[in-house]
């Protein structure tokens, strides 16, 4: 069974964990206010796989610079960005946890290949109300290589269910190829440690 661990990011009243219950439990919670980090856990299905899926939802109290950084990045092995339409400054937000999520995954991960992130706008029903266009959402995405989509917790399941479905997706096939290049680089050194061995030995005879 493979174990998959996602963190949710987004500002204080981007919805965050209203997505998420939302997925977890397809229930919709209005006001949902925490001051504690949560560790969410499910096992679910997904193209025959059996998954445990482990989500950590920090608290968005503090600053987001502080929430972010001072938990391990490298823990995750794919990200959810949440911003709400209908207010700029956590788009904002949610550009400034992009730009960190790369800087600190440039550091520990020289020479892998991107770790999964969707970025989600979420409050669709606020449209009349609505801050942040569709194609700065977009635009933004592409800057960050990620996956992009616009949603509304209280509106739809579906859409953030095929989302969540989405980025796990990505995440098995990112995981499968580490561990390929792992095993891969492994079987070099190995290869390498044994030329070594049986070319010195060749030579003394």
């Amino acid at each position: 069974m493979n174990d998959i661990k996602l963190a949710l990011l987004g500002s204080q009243g981007a919805g965050k964990s209203a997505v998420l219950v939302r997925f977890l439990t397809r229930r919709f919670i209005g006001e949902y206010a925490s001051n504690t980090n949560s560790l969410y856990h499910k096992r679910l299905s997904i193209d025959g796989r059996q998954l445990n899926l482990e989500v950590f939802d920090p608290c968005s109290e503090s600053s987001e610079a502080r929430c972010i950084l001072e938990e391990p990045v490298d823990w995750a092995d794919g990200f959810v960005v949440v911003y709400n339409i209908s207010d700029r400054t956590s788009f904002i937000n949610a550009k400034n946890i992009l730009r960190q999520i790369r800087e600190a995954r440039m550091d520990n991960c020289k020479g892998e290949t991107e770790v999964p992130v969707c970025l989600v706008g979420n409050k669709q029903d606020l449209c009349h109300a609505r801050q942040v266009r569709e194609d700065e959402g977009r635009c933004l995405a592409q800057e960050n290589r990620c996956h992009f989509q616009e949603v509304s917790a209280a509106e739809s399941y579906q859409d953030i269910a095929n989302l969540f479905t989405q980025l796990i997706r990505q995440v098995m096939e990112h995981l499968k190829y580490r561990a390929d290049r792992r095993r891969y680089s492994g079987s070099k050194s190995m290869a390498k440690l044994i030329n070594n061995v049986f070319g010195k030995r060749r030579k003394s005879v």
